[in-house]
């Protein structure tokens, strides 16, 4: 059963979401779920993405998530003021770990500004962090990005596969309607040592090469839902030792609240969707998770210095 409430944190008022906007995010922050019964960690989450106008503090929205069987996050960065965040927001709470990157989509934004060398310089100097353990997200996206830009996305892609290679941190990988293309540059530049799919969307196909490579899958609220025949597909022929969940909050809140905020806490309810769909049991479910999500990025017990988070 599932609690009557959202966490605290993540209670609004009436006065929080625009009445009849029609957006279905109006609804607020679903109630929070059953806890799991073993504690997972969210593999990919942007707490510094606002959602709807009930702006939750990272603490709260870690607070709210351990509650429910959710022991920590990884923190990623898809810019560099995010990434910035990112760096302090590691800081500041030791149930987080970062990533730090430039989102495919934003790579050439910067080239045309002429400032793609220096936004990846400085990725690099982020990535020095003990508590940064991933270079993500990065990757390729068909889906927004078209012409030049795609050359952009390439470059910056394979220059972040180098800064992983060299920092030796896992890569995270953006993957939207480019799945042969991210195989091909992987192997063209040789893979870092530890590969994660964030939000993996490709079919079995593409997870027998995830499996053949060692390459990790990490999925989303969108195995939940109702047309994604294609990620259950992958999740069964997908090797368990290279599987891994995440929200990417505060989007693709999974099912049965589809369309509202997405938040850490949701996590027990895609974990408890790939228990059913591969006939684990839950709490089998939830320690191998949470092994493999420690392989991929190490431990989170290093203690953090407190250090102030911009607003």
């Amino acid at each position: 059963m599932s609690s009557s409430l959202p966490p605290a944190a993540y209670r609004t008022t009436a006065t929080d979401h625009t009445p009849d906007s029609g957006d279905s995010r109006q609804k607020g922050f679903p109630p929070a779920p059953e806890p799991l019964p073993v504690p997972v960690m969210d593999n990919h989450t942007h707490l510094d993405f606002p959602d709807g106008k009930a702006p939750v503090g990272v603490k709260a929205a870690l607070d709210a998530a351990e509650a429910v069987g959710v022991r920590g996050a990884i923190q990623v960065g898809c810019d560099l003021e995010s990434s910035r965040f990112t760096v302090q927001a590691v800081d500041l709470d030791d149930r987080l770990l970062g990533a730090v990157a430039l989102h495919p989509n934003d790579a050439p934004r910067y080239a045309a500004r002429g400032e793609l060398e220096e936004a990846l310089a400085e990725i690099e100097r982020l990535a020095l962090h003990p508590r940064v353990r991933a270079i993500g997200e990065t990757g390729l996206d068909f889906f927004r990005t078209e012409g030049e830009g795609l050359a952009h996305q390439r470059y910056s892609f394979r220059r972040h596969i180098d800064i992983a290679k060299r920092l030796d941190l896992t890569l995270q990988i953006h993957d939207r309607d480019a799945h042969d293309d991210v195989v091909q540059v992987l192997r063209e530049e040789g893979a870092p040592e530890r590969v994660v799919f964030h939000c993996f969307s490709g079919d079995g196909e593409l997870a027998k090469i995830c499996n053949q490579q060692g390459w990790r899958m990490s999925f989303a609220g969108t195995l939940t839902f109702r047309n994604a025949g294609n990620l259950r597909e992958a999740l069964a022929v997908a090797d368990p030792s290279l599987v891994l969940v995440e929200t990417d909050a505060p989007f693709l809140t999974p099912h049965p609240h589809r369309g509202r905020a997405n938040a850490s806490y949701m996590i027990p309810y895609t974990v408890r969707a790939m228990a059913e769909l591969t006939g684990t049991d839950l709490a089998e479910m939830c320690s191998r998770i949470a092994g493999n999500t420690v392989a991929a990025y190490g431990s989170w017990d290093q203690e953090p210095v407190a250090a102030p988070l911009p607003r």
